[in-house]
C-alpha cells in the first residue's frame, strides 16, 4: 500500500530534475545565476558530479527515479523541482510559482504527469501562488503550509478548496520577513519531518503558534545550530522512518540526529545545493511512499 500524504515513510517514487538537464551549460549558467539570486556561478561539470552521487544514493535504496525532461521555457532553478507541484493521494496539485523567473516550471511538470498518466487533482491559478517548498505533511490528514512571500493567501485559499473535499486539514505558518522578497526562504528552510514523531526545525525562526501546534501533534524536535542554518542544516529528506539524507558539512545538526535514532546519509552539495539555496527536499518531488 502506498500513499503521498507522508515526508518521512519509505520513499518509493521520486521525480527528479537532473543538474544536466536543469543546468543545461556554462553559458546558461552565466547568464541566470545573479537574476535568480544565487550566491555565485554553479559549475557545470561539478554540478553534475554532485548530482550524480545524489542519485545514487536514492538508487541504492531502492528508490525509483523518473525524470522532468529538458524544456527550453524553464530556468536553472527547475532543478528545485519540489516547487511546482505537490503530491497527494487524489493526484497532483499543479503550483503557481510565486518567483516570477520560475513561471513555467507548473506547466511543465503538468505537462510531465500528463504524459505519464499520473492524476492530477488541481492547478493553482493566478493571482494565487504557491510553491512545493512551503509544503510539508505532518500525518496523513493534515497538511502545513507556509505563508511567505512565495505563497500568499489566495493560493493558500485555493489549495484548502482541493484538500477540505478529500479530508485533509491544513495549518498555515506565518512565515516571517527573514532577508525579505528575494530570498529562498519556504517553510521547509525551517522544518523538515524525518520520522512520524521527529522534525528538524531551526527554532528562530519558527512561528511559535506553529511550534505549539507541532508539539500538540506529538513532535519531538532535532533543533539545528545557527552556523549550520545557511549550509541547508535544516533541509533533510527522509527516504525511510528516520533514515535521511543532508548536506555534508552539517555535523552538529548530523549528530544530533543520529543521537535520535536517526541514519543519515550526505552528498557533496556546494554546486547544487548551496549556492541555489536548495537542499535535498528541494531537488526531489517525491510522489509515492510505502506504507
Amino acid at each position: 500500500m502506498q500513499t503521498s500524504h507522508s515526508e518521512y515513510l519509505k520513499l518509493a517514487t521520486v521525480y527528479l530534475k537532473s543538474a544536466r538537464d536543469a543546468f543545461v551549460s556554462e553559458k546558461l549558467l552565466a547568464e541566470q545565476w545573479q537574476e535568480l539570486n544565487y550566491l555565485s556561478k554553479p559549475g557545470l561539470e561539478k554540478s553534475i558530479s554532485e548530482y550524480e552521487n545524489f542519485e545514487k544514493i536514492l538508487l541504492n535504496n531502492n528508490i525509483a527515479i523518473k525524470y522532468f525532461p529538458k524544456n527550453s521555457k524553464t530556468r536553472i532553478d527547475a532543478v528545485y523541482c519540489r516547487d511546482a507541484s505537490i503530491a497527494t493521494d487524489h493526484g497532483m496539485i499543479i503550483c503557481a510559482m510565486g518567483k516570477e523567473g520560475r513561471k513555467w516550471e507548473p506547466e511543465a511538470q503538468y505537462q510531465s504527469f500528463k504524459t505519464h498518466n499520473i492524476p492530477v487533482l488541481g492547478k493553482i491559478e493566478s493571482p494565487g501562488s504557491l510553491e512545493g517548498g512551503d509544503v510539508a505533511w505532518l500525518n496523513r490528514t493534515t497538511l502545513a503550509v507556509g505563508h511567505s512571500y512565495r505563497t500568499n493567501e489566495e493560493g493558500i485559499r485555493q489549495l484548502k478548496a482541493f484538500l477540505s473535499p478529500i479530508g485533509v486539514k491544513l495549518i498555515v505558518a506565518d512565515l516571517p520577513h527573514y532577508k525579505g522578497p528575494q530570498d529562498v526562504f519556504h517553510l521547509m528552510s525551517i522544518l523538515s519531518p524525518v520520522d512520524k514523531d521527529l522534525a528538524v526545525i531551526y527554532p528562530p525562526l519558527m512561528p511559535i503558534r506553529f511550534r505549539k501546534q507541532l508539539i500538540n501533534l506529538g513532535y519531538k524536535f532535532v533543533e539545528v545550530p545557527e552556523a549550520e542554518f545557511e549550509s541547508m542544516g535544516c533541509n533533510v529528506l527522509a527516504i525511510g522512518p528516520g533514515k535521511c539524507i543532508m548536506v555534508e558539512g552539517n555535523p552538529r545538526t548530523q549528530t544530533a540526529l543520529e543521537k535520535a535514532g536517526c541514519e543519515v546519509l550526505t552528498y557533496s552539495g556546494q554546486e547544487i545545493s548551496i549556492k541555489g539555496g536548495g537542499g535535498p527536499t528541494c531537488l526531489t518531488r517525491p510522489v509515492n511512499r510505502i506504507i
